[in-house]
């Protein structure tokens, strides 16, 4: 392992070190490693998640080809179709988001503020450098394990079943011949490092709810998510 593919004694914090055990069932050892996973280029650190992410790209899509090859019964163009599917950025980014990996993603202040917490190139590309680091740290069977898990859904057959909360309000309006929904950012508060923003969803003539979150789009997303339980 070289100097870039380590953090240099920077430590993870409580709440990304926590969410790593639970996804891998193992203490982190080297969280050196699992910084520098998380990390994107515009903090302007020694290190990145790129290394990692190339090295993860190719666990992934070995771990896919092989549970592809296991338990169907495809051509060689279907599987190959399947595959690309499987391991395109929309759907690594899908993943990501489902196992809510954006709060512990460690982004500069600019990229921040540009939507790279809802990005599906920068989650996508983080969750893959995830992957390589639970492969350096834990090997191919943890690294395989932890893919399955996180692709169960996509690869049973599932993926598409439920939608996006903000298409979801969407339809949900349109079929109830309602205005589209508006999102007001009603707060923005805490430091560069550690934003919150509270945002407002409103249908005229139905009702309101607010959403929290790390980035404007997962506040709406948030907010959204909440209206459609208690209106949809």
């Amino acid at each position: 392992m070289t100097a870039r593919d380590t953090s240099q004694g920077v430590a993870l914090d409580d709440t990304a070190r926590d969410w790593i055990e639970a996804q891998t069932g193992a203490v982190p050892r080297d969280e050196g490693l699992w910084v520098a996973a998380l990390t994107h280029g515009s903090t302007g650190e020694s290190f990145d998640y790129q290394r990692l992410e190339f090295l993860g790209d190719r666990v992934l899509g070995l771990t896919i080809a092989e549970w592809l090859y296991e338990h169907t019964d495809g051509s060689e163009g279907k599987l190959s179709q399947r595959l690309n599917a499987l391991v395109s950025r929309a759907a690594c980014a899908k993943a990501a988001r489902t196992e809510g990996l954006a709060e512990h993603m460690r982004l500069g202040k600019q990229a921040r503020a540009d939507g790279g917490l809802e990005s599906d190139n920068i989650l996508g590309d983080v969750i893959e450098a995830l992957i390589g680091a639970c492969f350096l740290e834990h090997g191919f069977d943890t690294a395989r394990a932890l893919v399955r898990r996180w692709w169960a859904d996509a690869v049973e057959g599932r993926t598409g079943q439920s939608k996006h909360p903000k298409s979801a309000l969407q339809e949900w309006a349109a079929g109830n011949r309602r205005k589209m929904p508006e999102y007001d950012l009603i707060e923005r508060s805490g430091p560069d490092h550690a934003l919150r923003f509270t945002v407002r969803v409103s249908v005229k003539g139905v009702g309101e709810e607010t959403g929290t979150g790390i980035s404007k789009q997962q506040a709406e997303t948030d907010a959204a998510a909440r209206f459609l339980q208690r209106h949809g």
